[in-house]
């Protein structure tokens, strides 16, 4: 890799409760709370996320998201809902299904068949 270039090592969230929502990524990934700093949060995940409070997290839609998958979609969208996440719509393209939920937040992601 040149000095140009980077990598992402942290996606981070405005939010009203860090641990609350840190808690529920920390489970939905498999993954620890990496530090707890009251107002931020960290999960040990690849990239790393973290979790900030503010007072007015930015209202309506994403301008980004991230995408999830696994080999059962269907299940690990079951799974995210019994951790608090709710369903919005299912979509299909050619070779590709992909469901948008949001987590307890409100922040939206999808979850995808992804490298299945």
């Amino acid at each position: 890799m040149s000095d140009a270039n980077f990598i992402i090592r942290q996606i981070t969230f405005d939010c009203h409760d860090p641990s609350r929502l840190a808690e529920f990524w920390a489970v939905a990934t498999g993954c620890e709370i990496a530090a707890d700093y009251g107002d931020f949060v960290m999960v040990d995940s690849t990239p790393a996320l973290g979790f900030q409070r503010v007072e007015d997290p930015t209202p309506g839609k994403n301008r980004m998201h991230i995408d999830v998958g696994g080999a059962e979609r269907e299940s690990l969208v079951e799974r995210l809902k019994d951790l608090g996440a709710t369903e919005l719509t299912t979509h299909e393209a050619p070779g590709l299904v992909w469901t948008v939920m949001q987590d307890p937040e409100g922040n939206e992601f999808c979850v995808g068949n992804l490298g299945a």
